[in-house]
């Protein structure tokens, strides 16, 4: 109701854009295809700077770093019902993004929806049952050539109903898949030969790596290359939706024409949908190093489990560990996990000392 209060006193101007984002499930000329395990497990790719915060939330960053949106499968989940979670309440303080829902069909494991310039007009209180409008915000934000509000939104759907079986390896894959997919700016890859050999039967066609990515794409003409996404610009001021596909990526509406920007992100499906937050989060940064995104700021939202965030990811930075060395950590733990050999944490089982500590020395303080 205030966001319609609000455009009657004073209609926006520019575009809202949504782009449907594809890892193609089978080789295509430069395109990026969906990851194997074995493509996350050689990665040498560096894991870029983690920056933890233990209070605030992700829409009030300030970087312009890509946010993310803990999404159902269907976009904006119960937006239009009774849900009052991450998304919904997302969607409640940027209405435009509701619009999305009309044209934006079901995300495959292989998809994900980023949405360029969703103004702000609402602040707001609590979370679930006590969440509650608190007044009207005023966005300041940039706006870019397009006369969009330069905020990004990116839509990821967590597995549902995770309980035992995130930690099998093919739902660890999906995770990484639907974070990188969503992270991943495809708009920006430069094409090298790859270091690696083919080992099909590709004849005399070379191929070629994204230096930033380690993603393998082939050697073929820009013109002959398919489009991987399929994108709208909401004019919002005449009300007028344009449907845009593109196979120059260089006309792209959600093009970022900018330097690369983070992500900002926290505990992704790891709510009602039953996700495992320590594992969630290292997900979340693998995927965004190899998307060659430049950090990750992480909100912890004062879960208990993750109060430890901060220095398991600067011990692991401080080893400069890469993509491989922590996809295939993960690996381990997860399938002692699943078949219980252990019931620690993922931060207590990778450094046991440093948590053995941290035990002994709250019994001390809290003895009398």
């Amino acid at each position: 109701m205030h966001y319609f209060e609000r455009i009657c006193s004073s209609m926006p101007e520019g575009f809202v854009s949504f782009e449907r984002k594809v890892l193609l499930l089978e080789q295509l000329p430069l395109c990026v295809s969906y990851p194997e395990a074995d493509f996350w497990s050689k990665s040498v790719v560096s894991l870029c700077p983690f920056e933890v915060h233990s209070s605030g939330f992700i829409e009030d960053q300030s970087n312009g770093a890509l946010e993310v949106d803990f999404a159902n499968k269907y976009l904006g989940g119960g937006a239009l019902r009774s849900g009052c979670l991450q998304e919904e309440i997302r969607f409640m303080i940027s209405p435009e993004l509701i619009a999305g829902m009309l044209f934006l069909p079901c995300m495959e494991d292989n998809e994900a929806i980023e949405i360029v310039g969703a103004e702000r007009f609402s602040n707001y209180t609590g979370y679930a049952s006590s969440f509650c409008f608190s007044g009207d915000h005023v966005d300041k934000r940039n706006v870019d050539g397009f006369r969009r509000c330069k905020t990004r939104i990116v839509a990821i759907d967590a597995l549902c109903r995770a309980g035992m079986r995130q930690y099998k390896c093919t739902y660890l894959l999906r995770e990484a898949n639907k974070a990188f997919c969503g992270f991943l700016d495809q708009s920006n890859c430069d094409h090298h030969k790859s270091p690696f050999q083919d080992g099909g039967s590709q004849g005399s066609q070379c191929m070629e790596t994204d230096k930033d990515t380690n993603v393998v794409v082939k050697d073929f003409p820009m013109d002959e290359a398919p489009s991987t996404s399929v994108e709208i610009a909401m004019n919002r001021g005449e009300y007028i939706n344009q449907v845009i596909g593109y196979s120059d990526k260089k006309g792209s509406w959600c093009l970022d024409l900018e330097d690369k920007i983070g992500i900002a992100t926290g505990n992704w499906g790891c709510g009602a949908f039953g996700g495992d937050p320590e594992l969630k989060t290292m997900i979340q940064w693998l995927a965004a190093s190899q998307a060659a995104r430049p950090s990750v700021s992480y909100y912890t939202f004062g879960i208990k489990s993750l109060q430890n965030l901060n220095q398991v990811s600067q011990w692991i930075l401080s080893h400069e560990w890469t993509v491989g060395d922590l996809w295939n950590m993960l690996v381990e733990y997860s399938s002692r996990r699943f078949n219980k050999e252990t019931n620690l944490g993922f931060f207590a089982w990778l450094l046991p000392t440093l948590f053995a500590h941290d035990a002994k020395m709250s019994n001390l303080t809290s003895t009398p």
